[in-house]
């Protein structure tokens, strides 16, 4: 591999390459870097289609190396059902930020589904319950399995209720990650219920009306909101905004595709009234979770510092392991 070479990276590779702990470490290290003021704001563009949408986010991590990232991710919920396809799918640029050399093409969905659940991780950290170990998770798609590594990489859960739409797909979900994890999971169908005995409760649907009510969520309670990532998405009653500690990945996201969006137009809430975004916490510049009894809301829209960071070490992996192929775009 020269100077020249770009590296071409499979989701296969990126698996292989990066795994949740060392993304964890690298996703709240750049959210620190960016409320520190080392990192410049995050870039996004979304366009709808018929059926789905397509979104890029870009960002760069400060270092030496520097690096440039951008993710153009496609979203098409109705693929698995229609045409056998993941409902992500997509591909990650990453460059030398000091000279603009591409030094790899890869896979973007294994990225985000790590890089997410990192995020949910970073949060759990700092706004969850030392003493959490319980856990409900909506939706059982791709992204869950995520959610439920990174969760169990910072807490030891003792019990999981899985809920999905499919009842089937929460049954299969319960056995097969139970068994990984060897951790007594139990697919549920009385939600309410299952989030009232929970200490964290992580959303990640796809759903367009909210599907977690704010008099189901218990005191000291951690709701991460992960599922919103577009202005059409919604999980969370706007109702719980007002009772709960608001946290946000990124304020300005959030406010215009997140789950906040809905709070702040429907007057729930004004921007003003968010307490924190993550990566002021972790900076130590806002304080987390203060006590055992008090509701924290994270509203988590995904944004691109993660892609960068997760890249990053992807990258760097693979130089250091010979893992991909080689090419040469200028030829």
């Amino acid at each position: 591999m020269t100077h020249r070479d770009t590296l071409l990276l499979t989701r296969s590779d990126v698996a292989g390459l990066l795994h949740m702990p060392e993304c964890i470490d690298a996703v709240e290290r750049a959210f620190r870097l960016q409320a520190e003021g080392k990192m410049p704001p995050a870039g996004i563009l979304g366009m709808h289609v018929e059926k789905g949408g397509f979104h890029i986010k870009a960002a760069t991590l400060p270092g030496s190396p520097s690096y440039f990232a951008a993710k153009t991710n496609a979203n098409f919920p109705g693929n698995p059902k229609a045409h056998g396809l993941p409902t992500i799918q997509g591909a990650i640029l990453l460059f030398d930020a000091t000279d603009g050399r591409p030094l790899a093409i890869m896979d973007s969905a294994e990225v985000t589904a790590l890089r997410t659940g990192a995020t949910t991780a970073v949060a759990v950290r700092y706004l969850a319950k030392r003493s959490a170990a319980t856990l409900t998770l909506v939706g059982c798609g791709t992204q869950a399995a995520a959610q439920l590594r990174a969760v169990s990489a910072v807490r030891d859960l003792r019990q999981v209720f899985v809920s999905d739409i499919d009842p089937a797909s929460a049954a299969r979900f319960a056995e097969q990650q139970g068994k990984a994890l060897r951790v007594e999971i139990e697919p549920v169908g009385d939600l309410p219920r299952a989030i009232s005995r929970s200490d964290i409760c992580v959303t990640c649907t796809p759903s367009r009306r909210f599907i977690v009510e704010r008099d189901w969520v218990p005191p000291g309670c951690l709701v991460a909101a992960v599922g919103a990532d577009n202005e059409n998405k919604q999980e969370i009653d706007p109702a719980l905004f007002r009772s709960a500690r608001v946290v946000v990945d990124s304020l300005e996201q959030c406010a215009a595709i997140g789950d906040l969006h809905h709070a702040l137009d429907g007057g729930v809430m004004t921007r003003g009234e968010v307490h924190a975004e993550l990566g002021e916490i972790a900076a130590g510049r806002k304080p987390g979770r203060q006590s055992d009894t008090e509701t924290i809301l994270f509203d988590s829209s995904g944004v691109a510092l993660g892609d960068v960071a997760a890249a990053a070490l992807v990258y760097e992996r693979a130089v250091q392991t010979g893992r991909g192929a080689s090419i040469c775009l200028v030829d």
